[in-house]
């Protein structure tokens, strides 16, 4: 399971716990995030975050 940061606010997306406030199951992978999903934090799209390396 991977993570995602939003590079405007710093809210991470974890496909482990999902966002289920938003919607999206735990377990949800990046690429099966709906694309007009927006950041829960900051309102930015899908389009905003990037991988994070560990």
């Amino acid at each position: 399971m991977k993570t995602y940061m939003c590079v405007i606010c710093g809210y991470v997306y974890d496909e482990a716990r999902g966002a289920p406030d938003e919607g999206i199951p735990p377990g949800t992978r990046w690429e099966d995030v709906p694309e007009d999903w927006k950041c829960p934090e900051c309102g930015v799209s899908k389009a905003d975050f990037e991988l994070m390396a560990i």
